[in-house]
């Protein structure tokens, strides 16, 4: 089920909100029990929906992390070693997320240097490597101390299945809500941000990324005909991306903030960096705060010398890659950006250049990753790239990129915008000049805007328009 389809938008939202707030607080005092019980069951559900076989293996890696997550507890309080429990927890939930996500292509390869395996074909449940990972963290976060261990084996299915976060992030670390679970406070504010935030998420993914889409899919899926054309095809699929995710990441945040869950950012204008590393500081924020907490930290982080340091993130980045899919643009896309972040630290520090030109090269080297990133395999990517960097019998323009750009120029505007923190700056503008005439009238052109947009995005989801998150397939 998209959060961005009819069904969504004007039926489960709309009974789970009824449900939550109208038929859960008649249980008294027992009304948190009553919630929590009914938004697991809720997203036990959204997930069934489009995959209703594949809600076993959820209710799998519930049941077995809250299981892990007792025998932690069970050792720590006997003044045990954790190494075992934690060492069989995150080898069942890779062992899971390597059957349904890399075993096919593990023996395809196989098969390619001579070894006569047979690959079967196994669908991917959606969203896999997103509860994976939050399953993982919970017991680890139980494990280095940071949460106590939940008893309720429905309150752990709760945190690893929660519907806003479920499919496609952000990845909540456990830490971050053990404490809402039973704790939070639902107030109209934060309601009332979360609304605002979920419809700025849903404008991002249906005015901006479901159009610029429409550009990089022809650009990527027929060939740019044009060194330009591969140009802006490649930057109409980096802002597709951000709009796409980001747009996802602002739902799910608001959606959160609707019951009483505060998650945290996972997008923080990234296309204002100066620098891959600091790119990478601003995009999915959760995905490489987990890598660090939980890898890069472990390892030794940039504790033990040079040699160390460059080990940690050669790893982190590695397992980036293979995370995002089983592909080998995949497994290159993570190595650019070490490559990027390694040239960065040891001769070319773009933060000491001049900001125009240090922002550009940034933006370049993201345009460059993500194009292998949308390939579809390295040969694509190689062809792409020919075309990109004008390496053969290519012309500079052609008629695609007049077309393109007229019919879709102004949401490549539009995009630009967006991807800054514009209304922000304006915003402190006027409260800096205390222009309260002026800040009325934004406050309300906001709401405005707000619901403008929402009028627009659900005419063309009822038309039926392109629509499937990219994250989805992760």
């Amino acid at each position: 089920m998209l959060f961005s389809s009819s069904v969504f938008l004007f039926l489960f939202l709309p009974l789970v909100l009824a449900g939550y707030y109208g038929l859960c607080p008649l249980f008294g005092r027992r009304r948190r029990g009553a919630q929590n019980l009914f938004l697991l069951f809720a997203s036990l559900f959204f997930y069934a929906w489009g995959e209703p076989w594949f809600v076993i293996a959820m209710l799998g890696s519930i049941a077995g992390n809250y299981l892990f997550g007792l025998w932690v507890g069970a050792r720590k309080k006997a003044g045990r070693s954790l190494t075992l429990p934690v060492v069989c927890a995150v080898a069942a939930n890779l062992s899971l997320l390597f059957v349904f996500k890399y075993l096919t292509f593990v023996l395809t390869q196989l098969g390619h240097l001579g070894l006569a395996l047979t690959a079967p074909v196994i669908e991917l449940p959606i969203g896999i490597s997103f509860f994976t990972f939050q399953s993982m963290s919970y017991v680890l976060d139980v494990a280095r101390g940071h949460a106590a261990v939940q008893p309720s084996p429905f309150k752990v299915g709760l945190y690893i299945s929660f519907f806003p976060q479920l499919i496609a992030g952000p990845i909540v670390k456990y830490e971050t809500i053990a404490g809402e679970i039973d704790g939070r406070v639902e107030n109209w504010a934060d309601f009332s941000a979360g609304v605002s935030r979920f419809l700025v998420g849903l404008a991002k993914k249906v005015l901006l990324s479901n159009q610029l889409a429409v550009v990089a899919d022809a650009a990527f899926d027929k060939g740019p005909d044009s060194v330009l054309f591969a140009w802006v095809g490649s930057v109409c699929y980096l802002l597709q991306l951000y709009f796409d995710f980001g747009g996802y990441s602002d739902m799910a945040i608001g959606l959160g903030r609707m019951f009483g869950f505060h998650f945290l950012e996972n997008f923080r204008y990234p296309f204002c960096a100066h620098s891959v590393s600091e790119y990478w500081r601003r995009w999915h924020i959760s995905m490489t705060t987990w890598f660090r907490d939980y890898v890069y930290i472990p390892l030794g982080g940039n504790r033990r010398g040079a040699a160390a340091t460059l080990r940690n993130t050669f790893v982190v980045w590695l397992l980036t890659g293979i995370w995002h899919g089983a592909n080998w643009t995949f497994l290159v896309w993570g190595l650019m950006n070490f490559g990027f972040m390694l040239w960065e630290k040891q001769w070319g520090h773009p933060e000491q250049w001049k900001p125009f030109w240090s922002w550009l090269y940034t933006f370049t080297a993201a345009v460059l990753v993500f194009t292998v990133f949308r390939a579809d395999s390295l040969t694509a990517a190689a062809s792409y790239f020919q075309v990109l960097f004008h390496l053969g019998d290519f012309p500079i323009w052609s008629d695609n990129v007049a077309l393109y750009l007229r019919e879709y120029g102004f949401f490549l505007l539009m995009a630009a915008v967006a991807s800054a923190p514009t209304a922000t700056a304006l915003r402190s503008w006027l409260d800096a000049r205390a222009v309260r005439p002026l800040r009325w009238t934004w406050s309300a052109a906001g709401v405005a805007a707000l619901l403008a947009c929402f009028g627009v995005a659900v005419c063309l989801i009822v038309k039926g328009t392109y629509n499937p998150f990219i994250y989805f397939n992760f």
